[in-house]
């Protein structure tokens, strides 16, 4: 008698070595042998499997071997309850109908994995033990009623209970907070969801130890894009919050980053949020491949970095490197082709082709103006792509705004190229006899953009700078001085024009400030030189003084970088004569007076040879303590010496509101241990002693 199917199983797993057979077919022409029937004693039967079993083996194989895990294309949701799932994650995150249909937070966790029934009764279980608990010895005699739940003071008992942010227990009841406990997505990425009063699901957000609300991060994406958003037109407004943090685990917290600037009702958010963002950064990139949302994150970042006090540690230039070549690995500068760059087919639509060129053109932009800002070579690719005639089709045209920024940007390439990258040269300088020919091209390229585009002056500053590595014997020397003194003018109008109660100075770009401290050392070099006689030194000792405001506006931080360079220009400012020089002198300290000697940093060579001056003057010579000075900044419009007796206000907050190390000691607020300005520059000019002008 043949023995069934889970005898079968049963003896290939335990009979083998008990004196009896487990195979179950023998040859042709034999009768099956039973598996309680005694092995021959020479040997000859063997244990064979069975042909179903062999079968099922072998198909099992082929499909180990062509599934390939690590691949997850369905929700959180779907993939507990182990359903089939519709979610579209690139090129824009689409939540599966199923998530719609019940209305709920459909997003994709990496590290997500299904809970059990039994595993998960027990956790709520445990939690609402506990929070029993504590609402029973909250209402004990001994303690005052309290018809809200309070998070302990201890995170060891219960960490989800600890996590409810104080803001909302004034509508979480015991019964809602119980019911709270109930949401399985609640802990998921760092998010926890509570219930208001109507029953609807709040989620919170969570990074390392900072926790903000619904409501605080609804507020935070209102102020990125009413007071922020306009310098950088990227993003979508009509997008909702829960949807970005769909999109990206880093997108979303750049863009609270960026709101948390100038923050009255919280100044330590900024500060607390540098060091988990940096880590959600890194940890970002080194997850391959990126989408182009992670693109997105990096030019919104470039465009406004993280606060920094010295060059040295300010990543902002290799993160601009980092997002074109993120950009071009995965397609960005093929929009119509992104099914080359992909392993799967992509059918874009439209819309999802016009973001993918839009976010392409941001990326040069915000590259080219990285590079204009840091004196170092642009990484733009200015192709096809960003061609915007008719003739490209509708998805390749361009807002207008971003259009004209486009321009503008390319031509400060041209400019860049042409006075800055002469491979001949150990410094990358134009010949001399080339400078006049490229100054009157690049000249009327600018008139051809100012007639046909908006007037910008940041190009027309970034172009004459220029200016400072002419010759003095040149033919057009003194005319060059008066253009880059007509465009620091013009540029430094904007941007006082921006500086109203309800202005957007204190939340202009990181490349607008990078043009304001170029054009406040401009105006240092030429009103405390032989050109200072041609010019009305009353006006431009107005314009200097409102040049250290507007730096001190935008600073971020009492210790961060601009405050730094505004108290380095006031100090040249008073060292100089505040702007009184009468221009008389020897004939070669006239003509030196403007030549610099960092020549290496393309138009920001002048504030590195300005800082450079200032190494010289009053650190070598200890006549001063920058980082003393910052906390008591020098009124470059006092008569005193000391910085400590006149000071102004920066509208920051003080030291106590913001918290500890921000400015002395070894180490401060942004972690780190040398407080230089241009580290850099400690070994670049090492050896030199002699400047070639007079100080």
């Amino acid at each position: 008698m043949t023995a069934p199917p889970s005898a079968v199983s049963d003896s290939l797993a335990h009979g083998v070595g008990n004196g009896y057979t487990t195979a179950t077919f023998a040859p042709a022409g034999r009768p099956p042998i039973s598996p309680t029937t005694p092995s021959r004693s020479d040997g000859v039967t063997s244990v064979k499997r069975t042909l179903s079993a062999s079968g099922d083996s072998q198909d099992d194989g082929d499909e180990g071997r062509k599934t390939k895990p690590g691949v997850k294309r369905a929700c959180n949701e779907c993939r507990q309850q182990k359903l089939r799932c519709d979610v579209v994650q690139i090129p824009i995150y689409q939540p599966c109908h199923r998530c719609k249909r019940l209305k709920l937070d459909c997003k994709i966790d990496s590290s997500f994995k299904r809970v059990g029934k039994r595993s998960r009764n027990m956790e709520m279980e445990k939690e609402i033990h506990e929070l029993r608990r504590q609402l029973a010895t909250q209402q004990s005699p001994t303690t005052a009623p309290s018809p809200s739940v309070k998070a302990p003071p201890s995170e060891a008992a219960s960490p989800r209970i600890s996590n409810i942010p104080s803001q909302l227990d004034q509508y979480i009841t015991s019964e809602q907070a119980v019911n709270s406990l109930l949401d399985l997505r609640s802990g998921i990425d760092g998010a926890s969801q509570l219930r208001s009063p109507n029953g609807q699901a709040r989620q919170s957000r969570r990074l390392e130890g900072i926790t903000l609300t619904p409501e605080q991060v609804d507020e935070m994406f209102d102020r990125f894009f009413a007071m922020f958003h306009p310098f950088m037109p990227l993003l979508d407004p009509a997008t909702t919050p829960d949807a970005y943090f769909a999109m990206s685990p880093l997108l979303p917290w750049i863009i609270i980053s960026v709101a948390a600037r100038h923050y009255p009702p919280d100044p330590n958010l900024l500060p607390s949020l540098s060091a988990p963002i940096s880590h959600r950064l890194w940890a970002t990139l080194a997850d391959v491949p990126q989408n182009y949302v992670v693109v997105k994150a990096l030019c919104i970042l470039c465009t406004w970095p993280l606060p920094v006090s010295s060059t040295s540690t300010d990543p902002t230039f290799m993160l601009s490197g980092l997002m074109m070549q993120i950009a071009m690995q995965i397609g960005l500068h093929r929009p119509s082709h992104a099914q080359d760059f992909a392993r799967f087919k992509e059918d874009l639509r439209e819309e999802e082709l016009r973001d993918r060129v839009k976010t392409w053109v941001a990326c040069n932009i915000v590259s080219q103006r990285v590079a204009t800002g840091y004196g170092q070579p642009p990484s733009t690719v200015y192709d096809w792509a960003l061609v915007t005639s008719a003739s490209s089709g509708t998805n390749y045209q361009l807002p207008e705004e971003v259009e004209v920024r486009l321009c503008i940007e390319r031509f400060c390439n041209k400019v860049t190229r042409s006075f800055y990258t002469n491979k001949m040269d150990p410094m990358g300088l134009v010949r001399e006899e080339q400078r006049g020919v490229m100054s009157d091209f690049l000249a009327h390229d600018f008139e051809e953009i100012e007639c046909k585009l908006r007037p910008n002056t940041s190009a027309g500053l970034h172009f004459r700078l220029s200016a400072f590595f002419d010759s003095p014997e040149s033919q057009d020397y003194y005319s060059h001085l008066s253009s880059l003194w007509q465009s620091t003018i013009s540029f430094l109008d904007c941007v006082f024009a921006l500086d109203t109660p309800r202005g957007l100075l204190p939340h202009a770009s990181n490349y607008i400030l990078q043009m304001i401290i170029a054009a406040g050392f401009t105006l240092l070099k030429l009103l405390n030189s032989f050109f200072a006689d041609s010019v009305k030194l009353a006006h431009g000792r107005d314009l200097f003084l409102k040049t250290i405001k507007a730096i001190r506006t935008i600073s971020v931080a009492t210790n961060d970088l601009p405050s730094r360079l505004a108290e380095v220009l006031a100090q040249l400012w008073k060292s100089g004569g505040s702007g009184l020089r009468d221009g008389r002198g020897s004939a070669k300290s006239l003509e030196n007076s403007l030549q610099l000697k960092v020549r290496c940093r393309m138009s920001m060579s002048l504030v590195y040879d300005s800082v450079w001056r200032w190494r010289e003057e009053f650190q070598a010579k200890e006549r001063g303590n920058l980082e003393t000075a910052v906390k008591n900044p020098t009124n470059p419009d006092s008569n005193f010496e000391s910085s400590a007796s006149s000071t102004v206000d920066t509208g920051l907050p003080s030291d106590g509101l913001l918290g500890d190390g921000f400015g002395t000691g070894s180490s401060n607020l942004f972690g780190e241990t040398n407080n230089e300005v241009f580290d850099p520059l400690s070994w670049m000019l090492d050896g030199y002693t002699d400047l070639p002008y007079d100080m």
